[in-house]
């Protein structure tokens, strides 16, 4: 709780120094920030569609945010995805999104199965998990499918996305950085 004062503390000092910033620039230099941070959006948004563009994987860059996988990954690597048509393979890493949850789950692949019209389904499993994911499906759902499948993992940055993690645990902490920016 002491970090979360802090966290405030200095959250709102900043805060408010910003605003005295703010308010005594002249219109012309206030605009020239409004251009500068929206040329800082802009550049992000492109370099995120170019980056869904180049790996077909609607979301190309995810964060590990639980400990299912280790070993292999903690919480807060970065994972690069990609996505493509080949065969999925048992032990290959692939990240999906189940209907009605908003967050992404980070798995190995336990079992594939092709079924006699050519539909793959597969099952995951976390590493540092005791049993499969068919706990997490829908009711009656017993297999992933291609759909699901967000991306499968090429490559990872250990620990980069720790601030993506710190971010969602404090609020504040993600005000500050908007307003260094």
């Amino acid at each position: 709780s002491f970090s979360i004062v802090w966290v405030y503390c200095i959250t709102m000092d900043y805060v408010n120094s910003l605003y005295s910033q703010l308010h005594s620039m002249r219109p012309r230099q206030l605009l020239h920030q409004g251009i500068n941070f929206g040329l800082i959006i802009c550049s992000a948004l492109m370099i995120w569609k170019s980056l869904m563009v180049v790996t077909g994987s609607e979301s190309p860059i995810v964060v590990v945010l639980s400990g299912s996988m280790e070993p292999a990954f903690h919480r807060g690597d970065l994972l690069f995805l990609s996505q493509s048509e080949a065969e999925f393979n048992v032990g290959e890493i692939v990240v999906y999104k189940l209907q009605g949850k908003e967050i992404p789950i980070v798995h190995r692949v336990l079992r594939v199965h092709e079924q006699e019209d050519g539909q793959v389904e597969i099952l995951t499993k976390g590493d540092n998990n005791n049993a499969d994911d068919r706990g997490l499906f829908a009711r009656g759902q017993l297999w992933l499918r291609r759909p699901d499948i967000v991306g499968r993992v090429k490559g990872f940055l250990p620990h980069v996305g720790m601030l993506t993690i710190l971010m969602n645990d404090y609020p504040q902490l993600k005000f500050a950085l908007i307003g260094v920016l």
